[in-house]
């Protein structure tokens, strides 16, 4: 279950679950969509993967008490701003490779 981390990794930007502005890659590193696509290049500075808009949960019970009072998202912050010069670096790597093929 996606833990739907509370924040940006890098600028801390506060990114509740109903937040359209969350992107995760496979892993769940989890940053706003400005830092993934203007300093991230999506480009996940932990794994090399790209980024994918995060799913909200819903807060509604509709069905089987799959919802978000049940399953709430974690509150722990991992804020880690990303080295430029190492992503550039990652980004010179596996940038130029559509995520799908990292």
């Amino acid at each position: 279950m996606l833990e739907l981390r509370p924040s940006c990794e890098h600028c801390n930007k506060l990114l509740p679950p109903a937040s359209p502005e969350a992107r995760i890659c496979s892993f769940e590193c989890t940053f706003c969509a400005t830092c993934a696509s203007e300093v991230l290049d999506n480009v996940c500075p932990n794994c090399g993967g790209g980024f994918a808009p995060r799913p909200v949960r819903p807060v509604t019970d509709w069905k089987g008490g799959n919802h978000l009072a049940r399953h709430p998202a974690v509150t722990a912050v991992k804020h880690r701003p990303v080295d430029a010069a190492a992503q550039a670096a990652l980004v010179a790597a596996v940038g130029g490779l559509p995520p799908e093929r990292r």
